[in-house]
C-alpha cells in the first residue's frame, strides 16, 4: 500500500525543484560598459589631498624622529626612503596603520599636532595637561565620597 505522507513528500520536492526552471528570465541591456552611441571624451582624473610633504615640515619630523631614536643622522628636509622607513617603524610600535604616511596620532604622539595658541578664543586659555587620576583635593574626595554613600 502506498503511503500518503512519502507521496506529498515526493511531490513538494519535485514542485521546489522544476520552480527555478520555469520561471521567466527578462533580458536587459547592461547599464555600464561601453557605449553603442558615439564616444565620449575621457575626463581628466584629479587627485586630490596632500601629495607630498613640504621641505620644512619633513625637516620637523625628521628632528622628532631622531629625538626619539627612530632615525640616525641629520635632517635631510627630503622625505626619502629612511624616513618613511622610521615613520612605519614608529606607527607600527604604537599599533597603528603603517601604509599611510605620516599619521595624525604620530605626528601629535611626536609633538608636532596642531598649534592652537593663535586660536581666536586661546586668548586667557591654558592649555596645560589636564590633572593626573589621583591629585583630587581632599574637600573634593570627601564630597564625592558621602555623595556615593561611602563612609570614610
Amino acid at each position: 500500500m502506498f503511503s500518503l505522507r512519502p507521496a506529498l513528500l515526493l511531490a513538494l520536492t519535485a514542485a521546489l525543484a522544476a520552480t527555478p526552471a520555469l520561471a521567466s528570465r527578462v533580458h536587459r541591456a547592461p547599464t555600464g560598459g561601453h557605449a553603442h552611441g558615439p564616444h565620449k571624451s575621457a575626463k581628466s582624473h584629479k587627485t586630490h589631498g596632500q601629495q607630498a610633504i613640504e621641505s620644512g615640515r619633513a625637516t620637523e619630523i625628521q628632528q622628532a624622529l631622531i629625538r626619539e631614536h627612530y632615525l640616525s643622522g641629520e635632517p635631510t628636509g627630503k622625505w626619502d626612503a629612511a624616513t618613511t622607513a622610521a615613520m612605519q617603524k614608529f606607527q607600527g610600535d604604537q599599533g597603528w596603520q603603517t601604509k599611510l604616511m605620516p599619521d595624525s596620532r604620530a605626528l601629535k604622539k611626536l609633538g608636532l599636532g596642531p598649534d592652537y595658541s593663535g586660536a581666536i578664543n586661546a586668548k586667557g586659555s591654558s592649555f596645560a595637561a589636564p590633572q593626573t587620576p589621583g591629585t583630587t583635593p581632599p574637600a573634593l574626595a570627601e564630597g564625592f565620597a558621602s555623595a556615593a554613600g561611602i563612609n570614610r
